[in-house]
């Protein structure tokens, strides 16, 4: 009965079916969260944690059907990995390599040339979800000096049963598209920690539904645009005939579009963390904050001119677990620019094997870069400063803009494309503007400094 009605929804929206259901299923989060707070919010852990692992391989289950194996092995082999093998080393190590490589064995017998819905889009969260654990499993067994601030927040004084482990997985406000969140968070709102009404359910269904609305409003533009931006039209005859400047319109417009996909995604995701309670951020200014949970700024990631900003605005979760498991521990590595680079491959390998992953995140590299050093340039010039802070700034920060969406669609162009022949295709046609863009200008800004800097105040640029 449910398969000729979700067909039928799919058909009268213009969305493929296992769209419609990962969306659905985003949805059905806020009910759960509703069912937890009326009646599960005073039941012991036990109880709770089952309710989360069921919900949640319900939703799996509803989504990938008997493939929800995938993910369940990964939980119990992590589990026993912690559970046997201790806070050691090795723990870590043997859970990095097996999850990634099962993440990878994944990608690489069901990848295709398209965008598919399937059980490796959540096990890819999933993922960082359990070697996140093992860091933090280990952290706890380690003296409170030894630690940041950060690692003491999140590590672990004991192994979590296996129920709580399934509970942790399964959550139903991050199970599909994250956000991520450590376990010592889980905790908390386990034990009814994560609320502004202590020994209450939090206050947080407005602070929710405002996150719902926003998200629902990104959704629908992006359900109203992407018919007339689809990715298949970059292969077209048609986009290839067209002058070059509505080329370079068309991936700035395209780019807005399709990020909208994921942003909706997140948003909608976020509410449902906030009305649990997971949300819950504490008190800042004396003003309770509910964005422990957040993924998107939308509001930096519509204004910011600077590819810095929006890349700081968007995933945020995902990126702060990638800097706090990642960059900030091949610290031993003693060069920033290595761990940066690093950190971009495992980026690169977390989200596929495809081309245009690996493309992607080296033009990122190569664009904050660049952009680092015409910050540092426009700060030592006084003629670039005063340009910065004159009047004629609104009119600068459009033309920013414009060249800053312009190339965010340009690396996005093989993320989404994928294969070499695909985006090697679309490259073509628009010349490798960006790539001459950025080559020239990296190539300009030690003699721009010479030019517009003066010599008593000319400084190295400090690679980060």
């Amino acid at each position: 009965m449910a398969a000729p009605l979700l067909a039928n929804l799919s058909e009268s929206l213009g969305s493929p079916e296992p769209a419609v259901r990962l969306m659905l299923s985003i949805l059905i989060g806020y009910p759960c969260a509703l069912v937890y707070r009326k009646y599960l919010f005073y039941q012991t852990a036990t109880v709770i944690n089952l309710f989360h692992a069921i919900s949640g391989l319900a939703l799996a289950a509803f989504n990938f059907g008997p493939q929800i194996y995938h993910s369940a092995v990964c939980v119990l082999v992590q589990f026993l990995m912690m559970r046997l093998m201790g806070r050691t080393v090795t723990t870590v190590l043997s859970s990095f390599t097996f999850q990634m490589v099962y993440l990878l064995a994944g990608y690489y017998y069901t990848a295709t040339e398209e965008y598919d819905i399937k059980w490796t889009m959540p096990h890819c969260v999933l993922t960082l979800k359990l070697v996140g654990l093992s860091f933090d499993y280990y952290d706890g067994g380690k003296e409170p000096s030894e630690l940041s601030a950060e690692q003491k927040k999140s590590a672990l004084p004991s192994v979590p049963s296996l129920l709580e482990v399934c509970g942790f997985s399964y959550f139903y406000g991050g199970f599909l598209v994250g956000p991520q969140f450590t376990l010592r968070s889980y905790q908390k709102l386990l034990a009814g920690e994560l609320t502004d009404s202590p020994g209450k359910p939090p206050n947080s269904v407005t602070p929710a539904m405002k996150r719902f609305a926003l998200g629902f409003l990104c959704l629908t533009i992006y359900t109203i645009f992407s018919p007339y931006y689809p990715d298949s039209y970059f292969l077209t005859d048609e986009f290839e005939a067209q002058p070059f400047w509505y080329r370079c319109v068309f991936v700035l417009i395209w780019a807005k579009v399709i990020l909208y996909k994921y942003v909706s995604c997140w948003v909608i995701a976020e509410g449902v963390c906030i009305l649990s309670g997971l949300g819950y951020n504490g008190v800042v200014d004396g003003e309770h904050r509910w964005d422990a949970c957040a993924n998107m700024k939308v509001w930096v990631f519509e204004t910011a001119p600077l590819f810095g900003g929006t890349i700081s605005s968007f995933n945020i979760n995902t990126n702060a677990w990638v800097a706090r498991h990642v960059f900030k521990r091949l610290k031993f590595l003693g060069n920033k620019t290595l761990s940066h680079v690093t950190t971009l491959l495992f980026l690169t390998v977390w989200h596929g094997l495809h081309s245009g992953y690996l493309l992607c995140f080296s033009m990122e590299f190569f664009i904050i870069t660049v952009e680092r050093q015409a910050l540092a340039l426009v700060k030592d010039s006084p003629l670039l400063t005063k340009l910065a802070n004159s009047p004629l700034y609104p009119l600068i920060y459009l033309v920013q803009q414009f060249f800053h969406w312009l190339f965010m669609g340009y690396p996005l162009v093989p993320f989404c494309l994928f294969t070499f022949d695909k985006w090697l295709k679309v490259y073509t046609s628009i010349y490798f503007c960006g790539h001459v863009f950025f080559l020239v200008a990296y190539l300009a800004m030690p003699h721009l400094r010479k030019a517009l800097v003066p010599k008593k105040e000319r400084s190295e640029i400090k690679q980060d």
